[in-house]
């Protein structure tokens, strides 16, 4: 019997420290804007007015906290040494590439968060979580500690959720999370395919890009499998076409992004494009359930409009029986901004398939750094009691926007320059943010700073 199950988006919130440094090599946006001046105060009331509208429109919709940043930790694993501060000063003056990697808000993108499979799907019966070890950049290696206990605060009950601690972060078994993992099904809490995109298979000679790095592996989609319990009909694994990596696309949530039973994507997306739409079609059907695909030739929308819109990093949202049915797409407003882009989406709606409606959101922060709508949300599939088992204080509602909002504009700085990660005031700012967010959220000591008080 189907239990009745919803899709849960959890955003991160940004961090005090949101800058652009231009720390990842192979992302289009991140390289252009190196060195420009962010807002973080911006960036974060962004997301926050993009979390609360999802919430009004009757999304369930939840918040993650940011990690902590600068983080002295990493730069003392480095062998700088001294006080705090000392530690960030001498790395500012011999290092500043890695004092710039030790205050990357990254983690804000929490669609690298981790890989979730939904109780519907796994052996156990239990929600699984399986942190991304994001070995492939420096910036992100070190997030999958916190990331990990933000998880199991977030998600206690061990009777219903189960967590696995990120890979080992070998070249091999390198995990970029749920940015290259898509969950196909009809209702929600009917068993789904899986559906695992990776940029290289790590033991076997195959198609490889040339410009820029694969960052996920064909090994480390298979080990979550296996940690998860899915059965092996109920997985499919894809190769990212390494041309659409060489144009920018870093994970596979750049070119393609799916729900329920629809599958939005560019026409380079795959490998052996025919063969991978063929599989999901027949996985589907094999549970009931009819897989439509909207598929964007390049003709309508170059690769390079698709990588400056981020068309494909958008939300794919189911709507509601009483709205028609059908889905959502949540889009940045650099679609509208493209008139290729823009023409295309105007074009989709009106012909009545199955995407109905566009949301636009002004993410510009976010996405100068190159992340949209997707990457600042994990989605995870929950039954009523699972919900329920969720710590509570981290639902977005009018009271939790308001509260959130009010914190940003009391702590964060409205400019930041590269340069200024140099100050060591900034630790001491982002350290009592940071220990007033938890307090707001009920969630405990999840910091080093407060575990080490």
């Amino acid at each position: 019997m189907t239990r009745f199950a919803l899709e849960a988006n959890f955003d991160g919130l940004v961090g005090p420290t949101h800058n652009y440094a231009g720390l990842s090599f192979g992302n289009v946006a991140s390289a252009n804007n190196a060195n420009r001046v962010s807002n973080p105060r911006e960036a974060a009331l962004q997301g926050l007015a993009k979390m609360k509208a999802l919430a009004d429109l009757g999304y369930a919709q939840g918040v993650l906290p940011p990690q902590e940043r600068p983080s002295v930790a990493l730069l003392r694993t480095l062998g700088f040494s001294g006080d705090d501060r000392t530690v960030i000063r001498e790395a500012a003056r011999t290092a500043p590439e890695l004092l710039g990697a030790a205050c990357s808000a990254a983690s804000m993108w929490t669609a690298n968060a981790a890989t979730v499979s939904p109780s519907a799907d796994t052996a156990d019966g239990r929600v699984h979580f399986t942190a991304a070890n994001l070995c492939s950049k420096l910036h992100r290696a070190f997030e999958h500690e916190t990331t990990s206990r933000v998880l199991r605060a977030a998600f206690p009950d061990e009777a219903r959720f189960a967590h696995h601690d990120a890979l080992p972060g070998w070249p091999s078994l390198g995990d970029e999370g749920a940015a290259n993992h898509t969950r196909l099904c009809g209702a929600y809490g009917e068993r789904g395919v899986e559906f695992f995109v990776y940029g290289r298979d790590d033991l076997a000679s195959a198609p490889a890009p040339r410009r820029f790095p694969a960052r996920q592996t064909l090994q480390a989609s298979q080990a979550i499998a296996r940690l998860h319990g899915l059965a092996q009909d109920d997985v499919v694994f894809a190769q990212q076409h390494p041309d659409a990596i060489d144009a920018g696309v870093f994970h596979n949530d750049v070119i393609a992004v799916g729900n329920g039973n629809v599958l939005f994507c560019h026409a380079q997306a795959f490998v052996d494009q025919a063969a991978v739409l063929a599989t999901l079609r027949e996985r589907l059907a094999a549970r009931g359930t009819a897989l439509e695909v909207v598929e964007v030739g390049a003709d309508d929308v170059s690769m390079e409009d698709t990588v400056g819109s981020y068309l494909f990093n958008s939300q794919l949202l189911a709507r509601a029986p009483a709205s028609g049915g059908g889905m959502s797409l949540v889009v940045p407003q650099e679609c509208r901004e493209r008139p290729a882009v823009w023409r295309y989406l105007e074009s989709l709606v009106a012909r009545g398939g199955p995407i109905r409606e566009l949301h636009v959101f002004d993410l510009r922060e976010s996405m100068r750094n190159g992340g949209g709508p997707a990457c600042l949300r994990l989605r995870v599939v929950l039954t009523d009691e699972e919900r329920k088992a969720t710590h509570p204080g981290l639902w977005i509602d009018d009271a939790r926007y308001a509260t959130l909002t009010e914190w940003v504009k009391r702590h964060y700085r409205d400019e930041l320059a590269v340069g200024d990660l140099a100050d060591p005031a900034l630790l001491d700012e982002c350290r009592s943010a940071l220990d007033e967010l938890t307090q707001l959220l009920g969630l405990g000591s999840l910091y080093s700073f407060q575990r080490a008080a």
